[in-house]
């Protein structure tokens, strides 16, 4: 469906609008904003290219981004880079929400979007329609390219009150480069993920699968995750599962630096299930948020489950068993599919996937 011909639309589905440097549409903004605030499903088919744009997603209705590949199954060859370039926090930006900043946002409003401060964040109001209840990306970079180490926040995706789902996608930035806000369910499959610090953070539901997790430095962790108090039982977090977790590039020297996570609060839960893990990561896998503020009791889930290769050290883990969790099958079963726990809006079933594209081969 992606693969470049003479009339580039042939075999797209029907409402499929085409974004080009020569086409009606120029910007992949705007062919977004010439849609209907419906929920009738659109396409919209970017050419190859450099777009150096900010892209904001508000509608609820189905929407699928296509990069024009050649090789749709791989994602290390995506013809299309949306980039931007900002951050917050820094000297010469100076201090905002972390929402400015991303290349990517699916969010019904900006409210929804923000990160805001303290244990809960920043308030979202009651009357907040859930947002687009199936966003897709296949075959596209979303680049932040502010400065090439952690400067201060710098998203690169910024989704919340959304079900969005990335297939061959590549994400990169340093800091903070995937944010998965409130009510967010993201799903990410053989994907490239690249970051520095804390560079999965969220208050919402991730699951990530047979993917390439690229360490571009160490610092803070690769998941900082915020548990939320509701009146359901959540399983929010960030799942980690059938991937690959290896520094970006040999040049690098991070032999035993970088950690899987450190906990934003203490109800932090992530999990790394059956992932390879290169000497980058420390012995210890997890650490504390710091020396003084550990941010860890009995509320933390920072765990593994068959995790391998030269990053995982069981003597190391065991050493720091009050940080990191070796999960037993009975304890990782009830968070072992998608199913387990991404969940409905608003009411907290579980079962919320029938936004997923379990087979987007091309």
């Amino acid at each position: 469906m992606t693969a470049p011909t003479r009339n580039p639309l042939k075999g797209c589905p029907k409402n499929t609008l085409l974004v080009g440097k020569d086409e009606k549409f120029t910007s992949v903004q705007d062919a977004v904003l010439s849609l209907p605030n419906n929920t009738t499903p659109y396409t919209i088919l970017v050419l190859p290219g450099d777009y150096r744009e900010q892209v904001n997603v508000t509608r609820q209705g189905p929407l699928t981004l296509l990069g024009q590949t050649s090789h749709p199954n791989d994602a290390l060859k995506n013809t299309v880079n949306i980039f931007w370039s900002n951050a917050t926090g820094t000297d010469s930006t100076g201090s905002y929400d972390n929402a400015y900043t991303s290349v990517l946002t699916i969010a019904p409003t900006f409210n929804a979007s923000t990160t805001g401060a303290g244990p809960t964040g920043n308030p979202v109001p009651d009357d907040t329609p859930f947002g687009n209840y199936n966003f897709r990306t296949y075959n596209l970079n979303f680049i932040n390219d502010y400065l090439p180490y952690a400067a201060g926040p710098a998203l690169a995706l910024s989704m919340s009150y959304a079900n969005a789902g990335f297939y061959y996608t590549q994400l990169l930035s340093y800091q903070d480069t995937i944010y998965v806000g409130k009510l967010g369910n993201a799903y990410m499959y053989k994907s490239i993920i690249g970051g520095q610090t804390d560079f999965f953070y969220g208050f919402g539901t991730c699951w990530v699968t047979d993917s390439d997790i690229q360490l571009r430095g160490c610092g803070g962790g690769i998941t900082a995750w915020k548990g939320t108090n509701t009146t359901f039982e959540n399983k929010y977090g960030v799942y980690i599962t059938k991937s690959h977790v290896a520094k970006a590039n040999y040049t690098l020297d991070l032999e035993e630096e970088c950690s899987l996570g450190r906990p934003w609060n203490a109800q932090h839960r992530s999990i790394f299930s059956f992932d390879y893990l290169d000497d980058s990561i420390r012995p210890s896998g997890y650490t504390q948020w710091g020396d003084t503020d550990p941010r860890i009791n009995f509320n933390t889930t920072m765990a593994e489950y068959k995790d391998y290769g030269p990053g995982f050290n069981l003597t190391g883990r065991l050493e720091w068993s009050n940080v990191t969790i070796e999960m037993t099958p009975e304890e990782y079963a009830p968070y072992s599919s998608p199913a387990k726990v991404f969940q409905y809006p608003f009411s907290g079933k579980f079962g919320n996937v029938k936004w997923i594209d379990w087979h987007p081969e091309a």
